[in-house]
């Protein structure tokens, strides 16, 4: 028993002991009788008073949790967002667009990317246009994308003009968006110091993908002839080919144009030299003006001829045109429907020529005392008289009568006479022929490559000049009635029209 109660009375020793040291505000000299009334406050003790919910001056500070953070700065946020749009309102900006768009912390802020646009020479009505601009950073958006848009060829005092004409160039990024773009046009050998005027002319390029429509429109216009270093010249003529689709833009405008007999080779060569051609619309103006053509009695079978000497004709607003050059020279020459469309025929330029100008050789011929049927004659024969200088005629015409002393009714059967130059070809053969006693027709001396003149005073063959050859600008010479045709003069019917082209 003795030591069963020795065994409790340490146990109990031992729980008060305990006791004593969890319980620090237990009085180490003092018995602890009760300790229980040592504690005046147990809520004090583990301080649940710090997290009293009862009101005080700043409640929003009493319970700090995990999300206390969070729910303040949405506080803020709203708060900021409702003064940077009553801001934006006193300057007439409508901020209705920027509901979803983040804003910066404060008015200021604001107020100095409203500034820097201003700086730029934009103006609120232009702001407005596209208020999404606001969003973008001064420092991480404005300046890196300026800066890089100057050094690649925009001068300065353009930027402002190009950030109006497209402001979502503000939001790109130079590393991943600009520099690649403009990698690809380098590489498309657009000259470096053109890249700024091309960016100007269509900053819509900077928002492509590479690998889109950019990529395809380049590979299709090689593939039907186009030659790669002609594509960075066509670039800087005419971008916006690189923003057409192949499929619904350039393919059936190219396949138009060949079922009206124009080779694609022909119609590559017009491409390198005029790109905006692809920029016809097929429907509303390419196909219209082709059966305006045919309507004014244009044979079908000369419409690819008439369209590679004048690529232009497949753009203008071509009924209004050709009705009032066909009424101009039915009134000033007498010429009727089918005899106009036999001069556009021959030269279609006639279409967009100024009256006064086409007025001035034809004065000129009239007051030389030549008929009005003549003239017309040789209008129809040679429509390029009547855009020639008028200098140059009088000279042509002086030498004619004064040194060759021949009739002016040769005139009437060959104005291709005036088209050449006095200097180069006139004099000189002429000269040739003086020494050698050779009488013969303006077209025999005149209408022929300097090889076949030569070999003309060589007299290793006669040709007959009974009909003559036909003038054609830009292209071979037919002789009617002779089957001798030098080498150098044997060409296909792509190359013919190749030549009317390129001379044009």
């Amino acid at each position: 028993m003795n030591s069963s109660a020795v065994l409790r009375r340490q146990k109990l020793l031992k729980l008060i002991k305990n006791l004593h040291i969890f319980h620090p505000w237990c009085p180490k000299h003092k018995t602890l009788q009760n300790p229980c009334a040592q504690i005046q406050d147990p809520s004090r003790v583990f301080g649940v008073s710090q997290y009293s919910t009862q009101s005080t001056k700043f409640p929003e500070y009493q319970m700090p949790s995990v999300t206390w953070g969070v729910v303040q700065g949405k506080k803020e946020k709203l708060v900021n967002r409702v003064k940077i749009c009553d801001y934006l309102k006193t300057l007439g900006i409508i901020p209705d667009e920027l509901e979803n768009l983040e804003l910066p912390s404060t008015v200021e802020v604001m107020s100095e990317r409203v500034q820097f646009l201003q700086k730029l020479g934009l103006t609120i009505d232009d702001i407005n246009e596209y208020p999404l601009m606001l969003g973008c950073s001064v420092r991480k958006n404005m300046i890196p994308v300026l800066g890089y848009l100057e050094k690649v060829g925009i001068p300065k005092l353009k930027l402002g003009e190009f950030v109006k004409n497209y402001p979502q160039v503000l939001h790109t990024s130079v590393v991943v968006e600009l520099a690649p773009v403009i990698k690809f046009l380098r590489g498309l050998d657009v000259e470096k110091q053109d890249i700024g005027y091309v960016l100007q002319k269509y900053p819509e390029l900077l928002g492509f993908k590479l690998e889109g429509t950019m990529s395809t429109s380049v590979a299709y216009l090689v593939s039907i002839g186009v030659s790669p270093r002609d594509i960075g010249p066509m670039v800087t003529q005419y971008p916006y080919f690189l923003g057409m689709r192949v499929g619904t833009v350039i393919k059936p405008l190219v396949d138009y144009l060949v079922s009206l007999g124009l080779p694609k080779k022909i119609l590559a060569r017009m491409l390198e030299k005029r790109a905006y051609i692809v920029g016809y619309d097929l429907e509303e103006t390419v196909k219209l003006n082709v059966d305006c053509l045919i309507s004014f009695g244009i044979r079908r079978e000369a419409i690819a001829s008439v369209i590679a000497q004048y690529p232009q004709i497949l753009g203008l607003p071509l009924k209004a045109k050709l009705s009032s050059q066909q009424y101009f020279f039915n009134l000033k020459l007498k010429i009727d429907p089918d005899g106009f469309a036999c001069i556009i025929e021959k030269m279609p330029q006639i279409a967009s020529l100024n009256q006064h100008v086409i007025m001035k050789p034809i004065e000129f011929l009239l007051g030389r005392g030549l008929p009005l049927e003549d003239v017309a004659i040789m209008v129809m024969k040679c429509p390029q008289l009547v855009a020639l200088r008028v200098e140059l005629m009088k000279k042509s015409y002086y030498y004619f009568k004064s040194e060759m002393g021949r009739p002016v009714k040769e005139l009437v059967e060959f104005p291709e006479y005036f088209t050449y130059s006095l200097e180069c070809r006139i004099k000189p053969r002429y000269t040739k022929l003086q020494s050698k006693g050779i009488r013969c027709s303006l077209n025999w001396f005149l209408n022929c490559s300097d090889q076949r003149f030569e070999e003309r005073l060589q007299g290793d063959y006669i040709e007959s000049e009974s009909l003559g050859p036909s003038f054609c600008m830009g292209g071979k010479l037919e002789l009617p009635g002779s089957d001798v045709v030098s080498d150098e003069e044997d060409e296909s019917d792509d190359e013919v029209l190749y030549r009317r082209t390129v001379s044009l």
